[in-house]
């Protein structure tokens, strides 16, 4: 329970580190566009390397990865509808920061601390579906909707083919599922480079961290919220009901809290978008994740 706290309140205190340097001047407004091309281009896509490189996965497990899509595009409709009536921009933003789960830097270390191999392979393979929504396909719909009112399809997988972070995360699944492992000084580089992605992550919401306080602004964030605690209270019920061991079904309650992924502000960015809203949305979510994750394992171990 302590080590769960302690790095729970690490991440957080990296946050506050970010928004402070940012307040006192270190840090430029432009530097948030700088840290988040870091993040999307090269320490997450290291992360998936080092995280993936040497499992071998089962392909009965890519259910796994199917619930995550489900659940992404669900949280991608609610974010359409519950922004109906109103403008092309808010709808587009809905669509980007209702979905998504931070995984990579922030989950996996909860579950790697308590769950053992079969969580860790659990949150990998829902972190593969997870990828496709919020590494590019949430963006591509985002987009589509903010610039023709209209879905479309080609403008997805645009998105998706130039994510680097999805394009490695779905290398490294294909390689796991074939029993291929990369050379070992490829292996040792991206775990070093993929280190610092939590870092550069949690820093990098700190220094876009910008809430005005407008009723609009907050309005706007309690909703959003609280459609996706309540989805993912509803989510880990049917997790704990499903047949399998015990492990995999806890991995999967946690992910259900998992916090906006940290991505998503870059996106928000790179679309011309409320960049520092979402940055704060995606801040306080993770405050509200780490509650709910930690009464997730007390309950459950």
């Amino acid at each position: 329970m302590l080590d769960v706290l302690t790095r729970a309140g690490c991440f957080i205190a990296i946050i506050v580190v970010g928004y402070v340097l940012r307040k006192v001047n270190f840090f430029k407004e432009g530097d948030f566009a700088v840290l988040s091309k870091i993040t999307l281009k090269i320490t997450l896509p290291a992360a998936f390397i080092s995280n993936f490189s040497g499992k071998q996965l089962d392909p009965s497990m890519l259910s796994f990865t199917l619930m995550a899509f489900a659940a992404g595009v669900l949280y991608m409709l609610l974010g359409y509808l519950i922004n109906i009536g109103k403008s092309k921009e808010e709808k587009a933003f809905g669509v980007l920061n209702l979905p998504g789960y931070n995984i990579g830097n922030f989950t996996i270390p909860f579950v790697q601390s308590f769950l053992g191999p079969v969580g860790v392979i659990t949150t990998s393979l829902f972190d593969a579906g997870n990828a496709f929504i919020c590494l590019g396909g949430a963006f591509g719909v985002a987009s589509s909707i903010k610039g023709t009112g209209k879905f479309s399809i080609k403008r997805v997988f645009k998105a998706l083919s130039k994510s680097v972070a999805f394009l490695t995360c779905i290398t490294m699944m294909i390689l796991g599922m074939l029993g291929i492992t990369l050379p070992s000084p490829v292996i040792q580089l991206a775990e070093i480079v993929g280190g610092a992605n939590a870092f550069i992550a949690m820093l990098m919401l700190g220094v876009g961290f910008k809430l005005s306080g407008d009723k609009s602004q907050i309005g706007t964030i309690a909703k959003i919220l609280a459609v996706r605690y309540g989805v993912g209270l509803v989510l880990a019920i049917v997790f704990y009901n499903l047949p399998i061991e015990l492990e995999a079904r806890t991995a999967l309650m946690v992910l259900a809290f998992s916090p906006i992924g940290s991505a998503v502000p870059a996106f928000t960015e790179e679309m011309g978008g409320d960049a520092g809203l979402s940055a704060a949305l995606n801040s306080i979510s993770i405050i509200c994740s780490i509650v709910f994750m930690v009464t997730i394992l007390v309950i459950m171990l």
